[in-house]
């Protein structure tokens, strides 16, 4: 089988050679795509400590990089499995709250409000009311402009899996886009009112 190569996988294969100024245009050419999947991938929490791991993951398996995908689509699916690793470890010990780092962040986000968040808002809540395994195959494929095949190696499902799960996250979406049903009004009562 033949490598893959487009200028991110260039950057990955010059990288496991030791090309240090390859492996610095590797990660500028991939880490806002690797941040934002990770953010959208559902029950993630530190979003910059996953970004981290996923690069330190990546560069020890660096040497084993052959091509069969897209560098980029090989990074995604290293983010998935940090992602899933983070999960799966939040959800075996208990949860503790700090309210001091709670209300930092409340007041620093209150402070930040730029135009734009309010459909970024509604998006994320539209996102989150998925399921997980439809907003991955959503979010990979629509969000990121993966092929069908590309979010099959990524998510480690089949391409029809993928094609079913970004279909009903689509009717999903657009049934969650329509406007709940008018309630009827209460009947009218008349006459026989209290005298006042």
């Amino acid at each position: 089988m033949t490598a893959v190569t487009d200028d991110t996988t260039g950057y990955a294969f010059a990288a496991s050679r030791g090309d240090h100024a390859a492996a610095a245009a590797f990660v500028r050419a991939t880490q806002h795509d690797v941040r934002r999947f990770l953010a959208h991938l559902p029950g993630v929490r530190d979003v910059d400590d996953l970004v981290q791991e996923t690069y330190l993951r990546a560069w020890r398996a660096l040497p084993s990089f052959a091509g069969r995908s897209t560098a980029r689509t090989w990074l995604l699916a290293i983010a998935r499995r940090v992602a899933v690793d983070q999960v799966r470890a939040a959800t075996s010990r208990p949860r503790t709250a700090n309210l001091a780092d709670w209300q930092s962040a409340a007041e620093a986000t209150s402070a930040g409000v730029r135009a734009g968040v309010d459909e970024q808002v509604v998006l994320h809540r539209l996102l989150d009311g998925l399921a997980p395994e439809r907003r991955e195959a959503f979010v990979t494929t629509q969000l990121f402009g993966l092929s069908y095949a590309e979010a099959a190696q990524v998510c480690d499902v089949p391409v029809g899996t993928i094609r079913s799960r970004v279909a009903r996250a689509r009717e999903d979406l657009v049934a969650a886009m329509q406007p709940a049903p008018a309630r009827p009004a209460p009947p009218h009562r008349s006459g026989g009112g209290a005298a006042g």
